[in-house]
């Protein structure tokens, strides 16, 4: 045998070897795989990428109220308190919230919101709602869209075991009033408004319970 041919048999042969071995410690791959995780982040906590460094600045809080106010430093206990509080996220919720009480109220029906409003607030807006149906008129409103929201003040009352953030909201609807007769007797539906509130939400402290409750509204 030609001794050319006898080393490229020893050479397949070692491959083969090599291929069979390699099998063995890998396994087959058929399928769906897993992307690998990149070893630099593997034991990495998602939360640590949003974590502060001791004396640094919290652009969680500095982003949406003025560093060393008074809103900022009650923020900071806050989320020293709990830390998987966000600013961020609770202003995002307070909008979905406000949007979804106002239209409520608009509507006259509290029954979809109720959770989120306390009984006071609750028995107020009732109040207005049923005068309206007692007068025989009818509130047809559209939400267009908010223009800003804006935390102005944040209290923590250890004593009464509860937090509160109070929110400026801008907002712009379109609402119309009308008669048993269904004669516009107030509004426009051709005309935005811009409306302009301050609620307050308030929860207890440390409440395993994420959610805010709507507890004072004023203008």
């Amino acid at each position: 045998m030609d001794s050319s041919l006898v080393s490229l048999l020893v050479l397949a042969g070692i491959a083969v070897f090599l291929v069979l071995r390699l099998r063995n410690i890998l396994g087959t791959r058929d399928g769906f795989e897993q992307p690998r995780t990149d070893p630099l982040k593997q034991n990495e906590d998602p939360k640590r990428q949003f974590e502060v460094i001791e004396g640094g600045v919290d652009h969680d809080i500095v982003d949406n109220v003025p560093e060393g106010s008074r809103a900022a430093e009650n923020l900071a206990e806050l989320k020293r308190n709990e830390p998987d509080f966000s600013v961020s996220d609770f202003l995002t919720g307070a909008s979905s919230a406000y949007e979804m009480i106002l239209m409520a109220f608009e509507n006259g029906d509290l029954s979809s919101v109720s959770d989120f409003i306390s009984d006071d607030v609750e028995e107020a807006f009732q109040s207005v709602i049923d005068s309206r149906k007692d007068a025989g008129l009818t509130v047809e409103a559209q939400f267009i869209g908010l223009h800003e929201t804006q935390i102005i003040d944040v209290e923590i009352d250890k004593d009464a075991n509860e937090e509160e953030i109070k929110v400026r909201f801008v907002s712009e609807i379109t609402t119309v009033a009308r008669n048993d007769e269904g004669v516009i007797v107030e509004g426009d539906p051709n005309k935005i408004k811009r409306q302009k509130d301050i609620w307050v939400f308030a929860r207890e402290i440390g409440s395993a319970n994420p959610n805010w409750q709507l507890v004072a509204t004023g203008a």
